[in-house]
């Protein structure tokens, strides 16, 4: 009998641990800071909310820098986020510089109905009077990529807790906990104008 109780308790134990696992999620946080108080950085988010982050001491900030079109070299490891084009080309609405540690590939972006995202190497770059094309080649499949004038493209760079200024702009991806406590082990921030990507 004892040792069916203690089999239950662990069995109990078990599933509460793994609920509570379940119950951790993750978020993406895009706003603007209105205030860094200690190791909590409130924001109000593109939504309208207001949300605050709990930053780890040794929190990593990364500041957004811009880049050009004409410094993209095959090889180089990008995100773009596209929609589709009017004549089945996918139009760049920004183009990021990657981590070598990011996951390649293709996925569906939560900045519009009919975005999409992709990591992956630059295979082939077109520049011709009035038309920029740049082909990303990733495991499985390429995307060729319209990029109009004026879209941002941006690279990011060390940066320090000091950039983390009221006004400026952050992008996050945060974890949640159960009790709702919204963790943030790395920011991406704006600096002279130039926003992070995604």
């Amino acid at each position: 009998m004892i040792k069916t109780i203690g089999a239950s308790v662990m069995i109990l134990a078990t599933a509460l641990a793994c609920g509570s696992a379940a119950a951790q999620g993750t978020m993406r946080v895009r706003g603007t800071i209105t205030s860094l108080d200690g190791n909590t950085l409130a924001v109000k988010s593109r939504d309208g909310r207001d949300l605050k982050l709990v930053l780890p001491d040794n929190v990593s900030v990364a500041v957004a820098q811009a880049a050009r079109f004409e410094d993209i070299k095959n090889g180089d490891y990008l995100g773009a986020t596209t929609t589709p084009g009017p004549d089945g080309v996918a139009v760049a609405q920004e183009l990021h510089y990657l981590a070598p540690t990011t996951t390649e590939g293709q996925s569906k972006s939560d900045l519009g109905a009919n975005a999409t995202m992709t990591n992956a190497n630059v295979a082939d770059l077109v520049t011709n009077v009035g038309k920029r094309e740049v082909t990303l080649q990733y495991k499985g499949g390429t995307h060729r990529v319209l990029v109009p004038e004026g879209t941002p493209i941006v690279r990011s760079v060390p940066g320090a807790r000091s950039d983390l200024k009221p006004g400026e702009y952050i992008f996050a991806g945060a974890q949640v906990a159960p009790d709702g406590t919204i963790s943030a082990p790395r920011i991406q921030v704006s600096k002279d104008g130039v926003r992070p990507p995604q």
